[in-house]
């Protein structure tokens, strides 16, 4: 068995399909546009378990290859099947991928999936550039540590933050909305934007540029993190439902076709123009 895990297992899990049932349902999604006579043809258990664990001596039968490649576009059945190279393992891949999924890498049911699949160290350390429209954005503020953020923007990198105004009507009607009556979102809002201001009194002179906070009041609809250009993590805000419990969306831009990352990339910007600096 390989000491260095395989990128099949590690793209499954990175999509949720490392459970049985739902590799299956995927697997037959993607038969589907093979050949129909292939659904139903999934491996079982064990032997995805022989597939998964490097314990293969040659590829799997080349219809199983071509589902494969299907369910994971732009990877070749010999790729699936080698070592998983270190930026997939790292989360920071920016190899493009295009198929029935665009350019959608995973899909988490709530936001707790996502962070303990995809922690914030993973996917902030190191970034240049660092775009956040959304609530009282928790990700950065209170899971991301304050040390890190300082040592991130006096290194150089540029954190522009959009908040939902706490003194405005959207946070009013979403708190209603959540069921709250104890102004907690607006109270955990204004926490965090107190704790972005205090960083960014104590960063350099020459830094304090690079951290940008505003607000808007505007009928909240995505949590949207761009990282670098390349990576967007983005969040419907449902009806009755907290942020944390709504499912997680993760995007790599693709530079074959606009994909999601373009559109969601637009609508942080539009948002941004329509802010007010704080």
């Amino acid at each position: 068995m390989s000491a260095q895990p395989i990128l099949l297992q590690i793209l499954l899990r990175q999509r949720q399909w490392h459970r049985y049932g739902l590799f299956r349902a995927a697997y037959d999604d993607a038969a589907r546009q093979v050949d129909r006579g292939l659904v139903g043809t999934a491996p079982s258990r064990a032997q995805l378990h022989r597939w998964t664990s490097g314990e293969l001596k040659r590829l799997p039968y080349t219809d199983h290859c071509r589902v494969l490649e299907i369910m994971f576009p732009g990877w070749t059945a010999d790729e699936l099947f080698g070592p998983c190279p270190p930026d997939v393992l790292a989360g920071t891949t920016s190899r493009p991928r295009e198929g029935p999924f665009a350019d959608l890498v995973a899909v988490f049911p709530t936001r707790a999936d996502f962070t303990y699949a995809m922690p914030p160290h993973a996917l902030f350390d190191g970034a240049s550039d660092i775009r956040a429209a959304g609530l009282s954005l928790n990700l950065i503020c209170q899971q991301y540590p304050d040390q890190r953020l300082h040592r991130l923007i006096e290194g150089g990198a540029e954190l522009r933050c959009l908040f939902l105004d706490p003194d405005g009507d959207a946070i009013q009607a979403r708190e209603r909305e959540e069921g709250y009556t104890d102004h907690h979102l607006v109270m955990l809002t204004k926490l965090n934007i107190e704790v972005l201001s205090r960083l960014r009194d104590r960063l350099p002179s020459e830094a304090r540029d690079r951290l940008s906070i505003a607000v808007y009041d505007e009928t909240i609809r995505f949590g949207i993190v761009l990282v670098d250009s390349e990576t967007c993590v983005l969040q419907p805000y449902l009806p009755h439902a907290r942020g944390v419990d709504s499912p997680t969306f993760v995007v790599r831009k693709c530079s074959r076709s606009p994909g999601l990352y373009s559109t969601f990339e637009r609508i942080y910007t539009e948002l941004c123009e329509r802010s007010r600096p704080i």
